[in-house]
């Protein structure tokens, strides 16, 4: 791999190819969907699972493909990738936060940008991203939803920016989110563990788990002991002393 910096375009499609595999590691991790479905694969220099299920690639694919269009344009403020219960309230965010460096407009994408990162260098940190988000449970613990579990990919634009509009036929790639699944739609009792960050010089991403109050709440109730009713075998009220 070139030692030569990045360059804007290398850049954009490397954290887009990223963010691809890591909303696959993301179900696999948080168990979204059977374990089944998923092969094991190797991708910076690490073990990774990505699906196998045709229309859930397809889904994951166009998303990503709009994300990439909107890198291009320096448009985008976080890519959240929310897992919801089945009423559709947020349980978990995982959200990646974007900052474009440089100035995009005259810019040649196509030639590397002084003093930017390495693509050997991105990859190493790309992996241990990976690692970091493979032990996420240990960190946040397991999600006890079973079936129940879904999940969505929601795109957060720069304040006024509108979505890229496609040349094609094709119907646009994004509908309006639901405000709770986005991080506007954040409690105060949210709870926020970063997984890691990375300084390319062009593009800066990070990495975060939000916890929604919503299932911080559910978590409490669920580890919250019973109470027990003593046990009297003669039906005779218990004397108290």
């Amino acid at each position: 791999m070139s030692d030569e910096p990045l360059t804007f375009n290398q850049t954009v499609h490397a954290i887009a190819e990223f963010i691809e595999v890591a909303i696959h590691t993301i179900l696999y991790v948080r168990q979204v969907y059977p374990a089944e479905i998923f092969v094991r694969r190797k991708k910076y220099e690490t073990p990774v699972f990505q699906s196998r299920h045709p229309a859930l690639n397809d889904y994951i694919t166009g998303a990503v493909k709009a994300i990439a269009d909107e890198l291009v344009h320096g448009k985008i403020d976080k890519v959240v990738v929310v897992l919801k219960d089945k009423e559709q309230i947020a349980l978990e965010r995982y959200i990646f936060s974007i900052e474009t460096m440089i100035q995009i407009e005259g810019f040649n994408k196509d030639v590397g940008v002084e003093d930017a990162m390495t693509p050997s260098s991105l990859m190493q940190y790309f992996r241990s991203f990976l690692i970091k988000l493979n032990m996420i449970e240990a960190q946040i613990g397991q999600m006890h939803m079973g079936d129940d579990l879904s999940f969505a990919i929601i795109l957060e634009l720069k304040d006024d920016a509108a979505p890229t509009h496609s040349n094609t036929k094709d119907p646009p790639p994004w509908i309006p989110a639901v405000t709770q699944h986005t991080t506007s739609g954040t409690t105060k009792q949210a709870e926020l563990n970063m997984i890691r960050a990375v300084n390319t010089g062009i593009i800066n991403l990070s990495l975060a788990v939000q916890e929604s109050g919503e299932k911080i709440a559910r978590e409490q109730q669920r580890r919250r002991p019973r109470k027990k009713t003593p046990v009297n075998d003669n039906n005779v009220e218990p004397k108290v002393q």
